[in-house]
């Protein structure tokens, strides 16, 4: 596929770009070059191919989940200013 350099301005004005007007040919090749990978890419048979989520075999090492903490909900609760049913109760800061 081939871009124009009006259809680089277009793209330039579009995206609020400011490209000077000697740079307007490279721009277009260089779209142009990414274009036409792109459809070298959708041109390829993937049917039978399982999409991948990495490139690399890889697997995540997970600790194993044990509890490290003693539950102190009571403790701290105590000391707070002001709490019912097990919650904290704060002022009004927003009307």
């Amino acid at each position: 596929m081939s871009i124009e350099v009006d259809e680089v301005k277009k793209i330039a004005k579009l995206a609020c770009l400011s490209v000077d007007d000697a740079d307007l040919p490279s721009y277009a090749t260089n779209l142009s070059n990414i274009l036409d990978l792109v459809a070298q890419m959708n041109a390829i048979d993937t049917t039978g191919v399982t999409p991948m989520s990495h490139p690399f075999d890889v697997v995540q090492r997970l600790r194993e989940d044990v509890v490290t903490e003693t539950d102190r909900r009571e403790e701290f609760q105590a000391i707070a200013p002001n709490t019912e049913d097990g919650l904290y109760l704060v002022p009004k800061v927003i009307e």
